[in-house]
């Protein structure tokens, strides 16, 4: 069981590195937003991103505390 929590855990970090392994992207020209000239792509989510990830690491604090206790 152990060596196969330890392959998992080797393939994600593999499957990160090569995911961040990108060449960087082109810098965008000015202009405007989104479909109706060049530039950036407006997105809304890019606005609330850090609260997204402070939400995900509240959730998933909260369940796994939840099921610890059930579990004694």
């Amino acid at each position: 069981m152990k060596n196969i929590i330890k392959f998992v855990n080797l393939i994600f970090v593999f499957t990160i590195i090569f995911v961040n392994a990108q060449l960087p992207s082109q810098p965008v020209p000015p202009g405007g937003q989104g479909t109706t000239g060049t530039g950036s792509q407006s997105v809304p989510v890019d606005m609330y991103i850090y609260i997204l990830g402070i939400v995900a690491i509240l959730i998933i604090a909260y369940f796994a505390k939840k099921y610890k206790t059930q579990k004694i």
